[in-house]
């Protein structure tokens, strides 16, 4: 599966246009991540932890979505476009959603 952020794939024209998928993660942050990210914020520093999160989340929303783009008989996904926002109680959660439009190349 061919996943690209732009319109067009060089040398391989879109044959069929399958329709939009999505690529949708929530995924709870804990304790610990939040209260080592704190520590950060007063001494400075990269937090690995939310980084390593919003890494696998990001990945797990694509994988979602090329297996959405795949049963439609697909095999690219152009025009990806990604969206992060926090969500329930307290924003402990953070989203992560993947979009594009499947096609046959």
């Amino acid at each position: 599966m061919i996943i690209t952020t732009t319109m067009h794939i060089e040398n391989k024209p879109v044959q069929e246009y399958k329709g939009i998928v999505f690529g949708e993660v929530v995924e709870g942050r804990n304790f610990v991540k939040d209260f080592m990210s704190g520590i950060r914020d007063i001494v400075g520093g990269r937090s690995g932890s939310y980084e390593n999160s919003l890494m696998n989340a990001r990945q797990a929303a694509l994988d979602e979505m090329s297996q959405r783009a795949s049963k439609l008989g697909a095999n690219a996904v152009i025009g990806v476009s990604f969206q992060y926002s926090t969500v329930g109680a307290e924003n402990g959660m953070l989203m992560v959603t993947c979009n594009g439009t499947a096609v046959v190349v």
